[in-house]
């Protein structure tokens, strides 16, 4: 297709995935190209993608959406940060807050002074440095310049997508209803050429997007690139969903709090409270997960659970010929941190950066598989990190992720953080050391030695720097509202209704 300039661009599946997609495509290159979305009614979307993290307030800013009409839309609240228990042995609690740890300095992270003050005895919790940590745990909340929160939202995924579509449709994007029933390529290179759908109808266009979640039906099924599994570093399978009528004010984080053979979720929202039961069907039957989970639902469940089967890895390419997955099509992790959207939103800005105007040239194909695959990996990585540092022997799924090999990239950082304290965050890598020192020392991985740099101050002024930063991290918490009261000052949903 080189030298075939690309006119039209035809998304397959609608969604989160898909209406982003068209979002940020008909809003930076509308002018250029014609845009249509082929999706059925008939078809649901996994639609458990409630958690968000920072990144998709740049990436809402750069579509032109304003946060509280998007918020009353989707009945959303605000994050900032996740809240784990159970993780590194039973009944330990951590936070990973999303601001920074206190105040690094060239020479290294804040940590290495927090570790010296702990060796002297004093300097409290790691979280008491962060204001983002302190604020999740007052249940407070606001925007504002002073204090910056840096946040991120928790969504009702289905009223999610049906607000991008009304934003896209108002800006011009095509929408198809109908199921494909065949996808046709041409005979000389095997490229797509048209969707055809269940009526006969033939939707036609130069760069297709696959987000048919799960199914990959444009990039798997029609292109068979080939799938990477993860199953081994990451076990789990499945996940139970639902719904269930809140009995507390909302909080501003989500809680991740692991069970004997997964972990489960629940995320706040403005009307109720999304659950999810996540666990591996070699250490726990669907009947067992499913009791436990619905003993385990604090409100009254609105409708029965949902099983989602899925399988962590990644397609081996994500830009096949004239094809592009985005979102679930072109691999999964697990919903651990939430990054999912944030995913799907790094794709479209790779796209948007690599798009293909003169045709599909293969150097932009190998950049855009190359970043694709580095990212998904580090992401990967991270996630992973949990597991493997856990101290758990009481289950026998515990005892396999503490026990089983990682990769090679993610023993090093582990490593690395044993023997001297050191985190690092390679070129646009998505989470910072912060990130990472918040789950190794939650849960557990206390490093062997540390940079010296705390010992070039003495024990006073070491001990006055850190009561300085947590006294202003306290001042500025003290200030701000309850989360609960902001939300409904601030973007209260005009409708209480439940999506079922």
């Amino acid at each position: 297709m080189k030298n075939h300039t690309v006119k039209k661009v035809v998304i397959a599946g609608g969604g989160t995935a898909g209406w982003l997609a068209a979002a940020a495509l008909s809003r930076q290159l509308g002018a250029l190209i014609e845009i249509e979305l082929v999706e059925s009614d008939a078809i649901g979307t996994v639609g458990v993608g409630e958690s968000t993290i920072p990144t998709i307030c740049s990436f809402h800013a750069l579509l032109g959406i304003d946060e509280a009409e998007f918020m009353r839309a989707t009945q959303a609240t605000f994050k900032l940060g996740i809240e784990f228990e159970n993780w590194g042995r039973d009944g330990d609690r951590y936070v990973h807050g999303f601001g920074q740890l206190g105040k690094a300095t060239w020479m290294g992270e804040f940590h290495q002074f927090w570790l010296h003050a702990r060796s002297l005895g004093f300097g409290g919790d790691i979280g008491d440095y962060c204001l983002e940590t302190r604020a999740l745990n007052h249940r407070k909340f606001a925007t504002s310049k002073n204090p910056v929160l840096n946040y991120a939202y928790h969504l009702d995924a289905t009223r999610y997508a049906q607000f991008l579509r009304r934003h896209c449709e108002a800006r011009g994007v095509s929408r198809t209803e109908g199921n494909i029933r065949e996808v046709c390529r041409a005979k000389e290179n095997g490229f797509i050429q048209s969707l055809l759908l269940d009526d006969g109808r033939a939707v036609q266009g130069d760069l297709f997007i696959d987000c048919t979640g799960f199914r990959a039906l444009l990039m798997e099924q029609t292109l068979d690139v080939g799938f990477e599994d993860w199953g081994h570093w990451l076990p789990t399978d499945r996940a139970y969903a639902l719904q269930s009528q809140p009995v507390e004010p909302a909080r501003p984080n989500t809680r991740a709090i692991a069970h004997s053979a997964g972990w489960r979720w629940q995320i706040p929202l403005q009307s109720r409270m999304g659950n999810g039961m996540v666990f591996c069907s070699e250490y726990q039957s669907d009947d067992e997960a499913r009791a436990a989970f619905l003993a385990e639902i604090d409100g009254k469940p609105l409708f029965d659970p949902r099983l989602i089967r899925y399988r962590a890895g990644r397609r081996k390419k994500a830009w096949e010929k004239n094809c592009i997955a985005l979102g679930l099509s072109s691999g999964f992790v697990e919903p651990l941190e939430s990054t999912s959207i944030h995913l799907i939103m790094i794709g479209i800005t790779r796209l948007l950066q690599l798009f293909p105007f003169d045709g599909i040239a293969p150097s932009l194909q190998d950049r855009f598989n190359q970043q694709s695959r580095d990212e998904l990996e580090k992401v990967r990585d991270f996630v992973v990190l949990h597991y493997k540092l856990t101290e758990r022997e009481d289950s026998a799924f515990w005892r396999y992720c503490k026990h089983m090999s990682v990769p090679d990239s993610l023993a090093e950082r582990i490593q690395l953080f044993r023997e001297s304290a050191q985190v690092h965050r390679n070129a646009d890598e998505l989470f910072r050391p912060d990130s990472w020192v918040q789950v190794m020392l939650g849960q557990r991985l206390y490093p062997q030695s540390y940079h010296p740099m705390g010992r070039l101050m003495s024990e006073d002024q070491l001990r006055q720097a850190l009561d300085g930063l947590k006294s202003n991290i306290h001042r500025a918490v003290d200030k701000l509202p309850a989360h609960q009261v902001f939300i409904e000052r601030y973007c209260a949903a005009a409708s209480t209704a439940v999506i079922t």
